[in-house]
């Protein structure tokens, strides 16, 4: 499919700009696009299969809402009012008679009467009433949105077409928190509370700054941030001045993206207030739930379908002010609390509205509208479904793994491992076949005996078309035997066919890769069937351990020691790279995987309070102590082919 994109792009100062970088990547993978920005020079419709256009409430949309009128196609509507648009359009470059041709279009003589008015300075424009809606509408072939609120707008506007509802995208980046907290000369104990994008009237800054004045009667440390650009009608200055919050409250006006970013990571609380809104989706919103904050928004239009354990809302009435103030209270006295809601806010954003989920939504609404077939987002899985990898349906015990692999030293120093790589291995039937990389025929009998696969295939390393014959008794005098197929997993075509397996075990091999990972798991891509499970396990470089190793002046690999030469001749491999578990939920995504399962865990069962000390550092910074065990536990879920064959930050 190649598609014609209108949009603008940064640095344009517009949020659909950003909005449009962003998406740009991951929908190239999929699809070629063309993007048109301010020129349509050489904009031709008859080469392109689908045109899409980006409008926003400003000029910067101007390219794109023409282009629509003259060439329809779909709309995606940011917000559920035009009026700004048309009325910059019209009467900024003093075409009175165009705004009121606009005007009465869309409204009416009532509408056009006010207008008339507004011509002859008696008043305003009738931004909320009049939403210049109509003529873009009746042009489009199909609408994009992203939440029911603007959906809900569309049809009361009479368009009769398909509609679909995409999420906004949400930025799933980690900030330099402690760097930017330098920058501000805070500490890592101060609490930080920001209000950050266009700073606009509407926005609730006079009701933010005096609930702010209540929370700093009870802890006189907490600080505020008000980092965009200042609208001409907020006297931002006069404000803070009048409530006497000069020291501390801190106006840092427009920022780059990358200091934005950061001054986004250093808040331990987001404010994302607005009323009156017209369906809007706040890209600062969308940053903040990725990065994991504290966020407290207003209780109206598309910010009301937002899930309520991911962020905490406000009703626009006379308790405003008295509830922001609570809220304010709860979330920087009750730390716990604030980590929490961090914690689902990123959840929700990494499963709902990563940038990868909704290019892929655009493609298939895409090509539904291009067929003339109606349009359902692609089902994710059901939560039974979803679940299915976490747990198989009998308990391996150590007992089962060891009565097959002996009491071998190895094997007794990562039996929890063992353990737990079968617990998170969806279970299978007769006709599936499993493939486990790297067979030592520790587990590999159980996947047979107590997970019930019909076909238990192993491979190994070395030279490429040789199969070896390796048989296991039990203590009980079961036999067990698999062929095990050598060849080079970062250079050789595997030798099974496409869509070959329901599931691949990937376990602890990833990290002695020293060429080209993406390799292999492209290529088990192509040998999983679709819906097929890759499960993979490896040491995690961002470990508790790992953390306290570097702390102290130790080197923070799990084995990171040069094999001596009569180790290599045996054919072991030390560690090349080890994976931080976001990096491996990455690899995943970029492999053509959706991510069901991602934990961590010890190696080891015993008890590790030497590492106590490296918690409290964590917490003290705001730093996350999630995923910090030792050995990553990664379950993915084929959903199409590999996205990224080289991904910027794996290969260089």
């Amino acid at each position: 499919m190649r598609l014609a994109l209108f949009s603008p792009l940064p640095p344009a100062r517009s949020g659909i700009a950003d909005y449009t970088a962003a998406l740009l990547g991951p929908l190239r993978r999929r699809v070629e696009v063309e993007v048109f920005a301010d020129s349509t020079e050489d904009f031709t419709a008859s080469r392109f299969d689908a045109l899409v256009y980006q409008i926003g409430n400003n000029i910067h949309h101007a390219t794109a809402y023409r282009t629509a009128l003259e060439h329809p196609g779909v709309v995606v509507l940011h917000e559920a009012n035009l009026h700004h648009l048309v009325a910059e359009m019209t009467i900024r470059s003093g075409d009175w008679d165009g705004y009121l041709e606009a005007v009465a279009y869309e409204g009416g003589e009532a509408a056009l009467e006010h207008a008339r008015r507004v011509r002859a300075l008696e008043a305003g424009p009738d931004y909320e009433g009049v939403p210049m809606l109509r003529r873009i509408l009746e042009r489009a072939r199909a609408v994009i949105v992203h939440s029911r609120f603007v959906e809900e707008k569309v049809r009361e506007a009479g368009f009769v077409g398909p509609v679909g509802r995409i999420p906004h995208g949400a930025w799933l980046v980690d900030g330099d928190r402690a760097g930017y907290r330098q920058r501000l000369g805070l500490d890592e104990s101060v609490p930080l509370v920001g209000i950050l994008g266009f700073l606009k009237p509407y926005k609730r800054i006079p009701e933010a700054l005096r609930a702010f004045r209540r929370l700093l009667r009870v802890e006189p440390r907490a600080r505020l941030i008000l980092a965009g650009e200042e609208h001409p009608e907020l006297a931002l200055g006069e404000l803070i001045e009048a409530l006497e919050l000069e020291p501390a409250v801190r106006r840092l006006g427009f920022t780059p993206e990358e200091d934005f970013m950061g001054l986004l990571a250093a808040c331990d609380i987001v404010l994302n207030l607005r009323y009156p809104t017209v369906g809007e989706t706040s890209g600062t919103l969308q940053r903040a739930l990725g990065m994991g904050k504290a966020v407290i928004v207003s209780d109206v239009g598309a910010f009301r379908e937002l899930p309520e354990d991911v962020c905490l809302k406000v009703g626009v009435d006379a308790h405003e002010e008295d509830l922001l103030f609570e809220y304010l209270n709860l979330l920087v006295s009750r730390p716990e609390v604030r980590r929490e809601l961090g914690r689902r806010a990123r959840q929700w954003a990494e499963r709902e509205c990563s940038w990868e989920r909704v290019a892929s939504l655009y493609v298939s609404f895409l090509g539904a509208v291009t067929r003339g077939e109606p349009w359902a987002p692609p089902e994710r899985p059901a939560k039974s479904e979803a679940a299915a990898p976490q747990t198989a349906p009998k308990a391996v015990r150590r007992e089962e793994v060891l009565s097959w692999t002996g009491q071998s030293a190895y094997v007794e120093r990562h039996i929890s491992r063992l353990e737990r790589t079968l617990a998170v291995t969806p279970p299978g039937g007769p006709d599936d076949r499993i493939l486990e990389m790297g067979a030592y025929l520790q587990i590999t009998p159980a996947l047979r005996n107590r997970l019930g696969y019909g076909e238990v295939r192993g491979c190994y390393y070395g030279p490429a078309g040789q199969v070896e014959v390796k048989q296991v008794s039990s203590v009980e005098g079961e036999q067990f035997v698999c062929e095990i197929d050598l060849f080079d997993a970062e250079r050789d075509r595997f030798p099974y066919p496409d869509g070959h397996f329901a599931t691949v075990l990937c376990c602890e091999l990833i990290e002695h890769l020293a060429e080209d990972p993406m390799h292999m798991m492209a290529e088990i891509n192509r040998v999983l069937r679709s819906g097929g499970h890759l499960v993979l396990t490896t040491p995690n470089i961002a470990s508790l351990r790992a953390i306290a190793a570097v702390l102290q002046g130790y080197h923070p690999g799990y084995f990171p020691a040069y094999l001596r030469p009569e180790a290599r001749r045996q054919g072991e491999a030390r560690h090349t790279r080890e994976y931080t578990p976001r990096e491996v939920a990455r690899l995943l995504v970029d492999a053509g995987f959706e991510v069901v399962r991602l934990e961590t865990g010890p190696y080891r069962e015993a008890p590790r309070p030497e590492l106590v000390w490296a918690e409290n550092v964590l917490e003290r910074y705001g730093l996350s102590k999630e995923l910090r065990g030792d050995a990553i536990y990664a379950v993915g879920r084929k959903t199409g082919p590999v996205v990224a064959r080289y991904p910027e930050w794996l290969y260089g």
